[in-house]
């Protein structure tokens, strides 16, 4: 049986990853894991997403809002956190130091076979437009991953639409609305993007966006 693919965002805005959070749709797992060191407790979580400043955690145990803590990422790489705020089974951690998300994605293609190389949820906001039937609609992307993305705007194509997506700099391949709700669609594509064309477009978005 193929094992699911990870659906961890990485958050390539130097923000907090739940700032201007959205309905997770389409984010139920299997994410990435990690662990939480606390005062010697160890506590494996799921990391829903990650940025430069922090990371939403979900696990069985809370750890109380203002706790001092250290993250150990599937990398290996131990960053010391605060909690930042707990609800359910979810909670919100905030480096104490940023952390460089770019050499996070590279260790997390490195560790992967290199036959089965596979670029990682990016959430990465650009234009874009889409092209369904006789319509072409402007959008914004949301995130992006080897196998498909999430879009935004104020007219998406429903369920079903098979569409052609435009992002300058990348060349995608067509694909399949496979939800839509509200403002936002997510799109399966007919064919994989490479790790090879998509990260270094994701390396030149985000020179652009700091400088």
């Amino acid at each position: 049986m193929t094992e699911a693919e990870s659906v961890t965002t990485f958050v390539m805005e130097a923000r907090f990853p739940w700032e201007g959070n959205v309905s997770p749709v389409g984010d139920e797992g299997p994410f990435d894991s990690g662990v939480i060191h606390d005062s010697g407790f160890r506590q494996e979580c799921s990391i829903r997403k990650i940025s430069a400043l922090g990371a939403t955690v979900q696990a069985s145990v809370q750890q109380e809002p203002g706790e001092l803590v250290t993250i150990e990422l599937s990398s290996g790489q131990r960053t010391p956190a605060t909690v930042k705020w707990a609800k359910g089974a979810e909670s919100g951690l905030a480096f104490e130091k940023p952390i460089d998300v770019l050499a996070l994605i590279n260790r997390n293609l490195v560790s992967q076979p290199i036959d089965r190389r596979s670029m990682p949820r990016v959430e990465i906001r650009c234009a874009a437009f889409v092209k369904c039937g006789e319509d072409f609609i402007p959008a914004t992307l949301r995130n992006i991953s080897a196998s498909g993305l999430q879009l935004e705007g104020d007219r998406v194509p429903a369920a079903g639409a098979f569409v052609s997506i435009f992002i300058e700099g990348l060349n995608i391949p067509g694909g399949e609305v496979v939800w839509s709700k509200g403002n936002a669609c997510g799109i399966e594509l007919f064919q994989e993007l490479s790790w090879s064309s998509l990260m270094p477009w994701v390396r030149t978005q985000t020179r652009r966006s700091d400088s």
